[in-house]
């Protein structure tokens, strides 16, 4: 494997190059890691405040002193006294006002006379408890310190908001945020009513393998098995010419950057990695049409070679004559830079290192994706990224604490509906048990929050009101 101290050998070409083209690994990274998405419509009415919050940098530490100021968005349109609070927690990216400005929570918080907040996680977003994103500065981004920031702000909105001392308190979130719902209601239970978790994934797991399975599921059933095939075989086929000496072919076929070496496992891995995860994309972003509109795509050419790197070409960027940076060293370049610059890989790769592992990795052989994207290529990540305790032994002993703090698949907690997309690959990772979650037939990721509307299947409508009905209990 060669493995260069890395960035060192960075040419000063390839830093240009990455600087251009480091939006590859961006691009595909936010569509997986985006806020939850509901189509705007915005009331007039609506005055959404943003405010900001005095937070501790530690809340388990009384010798820390220092202290940072947490964003977080209010909306009161129908608010009155003695009403509930409703808050939508943010997760790994910028909280906004649309989020609160509709959707199922805000036609709860209507029904309820309830307040609606939004809250910003730290180190997202403008909520910047220290200046940069060092190793040193990391060391205080923890879901733990996450939820002690969530319990402080509702204690002092209820002890500061006119008409707000007496409310209960309803919480909402989708993907990571909804693991935080879930692991809030079990650790401050009586900060909470209830709970809403969309696509929570609650088990920490390193090796991650059942993502992309779920990944080539969703591909062959709304895409077709010919499809699914024709991924399979294009990717096989790649990874036979790497195996056969012929690399240069591949990397002439993908436009890939001179410092893309064929014969470096890290940057082939990178490059399967990557190819994985703009797959990945389609199939957690998915709505009507999307997966089946790639597939055509696919399909339209003579083979499976043309019709994957056609469409890979596609998604890579808009430019012919720039060629790709899909290099190890280009990706590690990107993600070594300290600075808050809006985007959020950096923490998250960093939480997933040190809380959950969900490295959506190769080790199935029932997926459509090929094998060069092992767990090896993830933690060698996080070490070159956070430092050499990075080990894969360490990171699969923190997913395990976090098992064990919060009960994995079995939180035992109470008043908290959980709810998945059947497309979705995250699923695999939270409770799939129907007498305990609600799998939405055809629906990916996040998919059911926003209002009930003419345009949902039977299943989603079900689920939407199930919640609603739970919520109005809840709130007896």
């Amino acid at each position: 494997m060669t493995h260069h101290g890395v960035g060192v050998i960075i040419t000063l070409l390839a830093l240009g190059l990455s600087q251009a083209n480091g939006n590859i690994f961006e691009r595909t990274f936010k569509k997986l890691h985006e806020e939850p998405y509901v189509p705007t419509n915005q009331n007039r009415a609506d005055e959404v405040q943003t405010l900001w919050i005095e937070q501790k940098l530690d809340h388990f530490n009384d010798s820390e002193t220092r202290t940072w100021q947490m964003r977080y968005m209010i909306n009161d349109v129908f608010f009155k006294a003695g009403g509930p609070m409703f808050i939508y927690l943010g997760g790994e990216w910028a909280i906004s006002k649309g989020r609160i400005s509709e959707g199922h929570m805000y036609d709860m918080a209507k029904e309820h006379n309830g307040l609606l907040a939004y809250t910003e996680h730290r180190y997202y977003g403008e909520s910047h408890p220290l200046p940069d994103l060092s190793n040193d500065s990391l060391q205080f981004l923890h879901v733990k310190q996450a939820m002690a920031d969530l319990a402080h702000f509702i204690t002092t909105q209820k002890a500061s908001y006119e008409g707000l001392s007496d409310s209960k308190v309803i919480m909402v979130g989708g993907s990571y945020s909804a693991a935080m719902v879930t692991w809030f209601k079990k650790t401050y239970p009586d900060l909470v009513a209830g709970g809403w978790a969309s696509s929570a994934p609650l088990f920490a797991k390193v090796d991650f393998v059942e993502y992309k399975e779920i990944a080539g599921q969703s591909i062959a059933l709304m895409g077709g098995s010919d499809c699914y095939n024709r991924i399979q075989n294009g990717i096989a086929e790649m990874e036979a010419m790497f195996a056969n000496k012929r690399g240069s072919e591949v990397k002439a076929l993908l436009k890939l950057c001179e410092p893309f070496d064929v014969y470096s496992d890290l940057d082939v891995w990178n490059l399967f990695s990557e190819i994985s995860d703009i797959f990945s994309g389609v199939v957690q972003t998915h709505n009507a049409g999307q997966i089946e509109g790639v597939c055509q795509k696919i399909m339209a050419e003579g083979s499976d070679l043309v019709g994957l790197s056609k469409f890979l070409l596609s998604e890579f960027g808009e430019s012919t004559s720039k060629c790709n940076d899909l290099s190890y060293n280009a990706m590690i370049d990107t993600l070594s830079d300290t600075r808050y610059s809006g985007s959020v890989r950096r923490q998250w790769l960093f939480q997933t290192c040190n809380e959950y592992g969900w490295y959506q990795t190769s080790g199935s052989a029932s997926q459509p994706f090929g094998t060069k994207f092992p767990v090896t290529f993830y933690t060698t990540m996080c070490a070159d990224l956070y430092g050499p305790q990075f080990s894969k032994s360490f990171i699969e002993d923190r997913a395990a604490e976090t098992n064990d703090y919060f009960g994995g698949f079995t939180p035992k907690v109470e008043n908290v509906y959980f709810s998945h997309g059947q497309l979705d690959p995250w699923r695999a990772m939270g409770i799939q048990d129907e007498k305990q979650a609600t799998i939405i037939p055809k629906h990916a990721h996040c998919a059911d929050l926003g209002s009930i509307s003419i345009d949902d299947t039977a299943e989603m409508r079900a689920s939407k009101e199930r919640v609603a009905e739970l919520v109005r209990e809840w709130l007896k």
